[in-house]
């Protein structure tokens, strides 16, 4: 069984202080202050205040506008199912949103709402793979791992209403 090497740094934000953790180096984690469905402290690995700075850049970039889409490698793990949900969250076009129930129709699963809103609530790289771009079916912004204030601050700064 092969071993991973995790880490962990943080990056200020507009939205607070975010926690990224790299597997081998690689974006398997965004999380927010009070992230609900966030990993416990002790398996982030060490802190590294270096580590990842090309996702700090692009996230700088992002939070400036000046970036709509997000290049990096990401160590994604989930179930297949999840996966294909948070494959389908990053075609998701930037300043757009999309419905628990067309993204369920997205991947091929159109009666599959329900279980698209769980997997895209266990999202862990927030932002990078944009789960605040999936709104009820009404446009009622729904739950949001770091809270549906900073969903709407992220939706607002992608569609030009809001400066951070």
């Amino acid at each position: 069984m092969e071993r991973v090497t995790t880490s962990h740094t943080v990056t200020a934000s507009p939205l607070g202080p975010l926690t990224l953790r790299a597997d081998d180096g690689v974006l398997s984690g965004l999380y927010m202050t009070d992230h609900r469905h966030g990993p416990a402290a002790e398996t982030l690995g060490p802190r590294d205040d270096d580590g990842l700075p090309a996702v700090r850049e692009q996230l700088a970039a992002y939070f400036a506008g000046d970036l709509k889409d997000f290049d990096l490698p990401l160590a994604l793990r989930g179930t297949a199912f999840q996966e294909r949900v948070w494959a389908a969250l990053r075609e998701i076009p930037y300043g757009a949103t999309s419905t628990y129930g067309e993204l369920a129709a997205s991947i091929g699963a159109p009666s599959a709402s329900r279980a698209v809103g769980l997997a895209n609530g266990r999202n862990p790289i927030s932002i990078v793979v944009p789960c605040h771009r999936v709104v009820g079916s009404t446009g009622a912004l729904t739950g949001y791992g770091g809270g549906t204030e900073r969903k709407r601050a992220l939706l607002d700064l992608e569609t030009g209403v809001l400066t951070l």
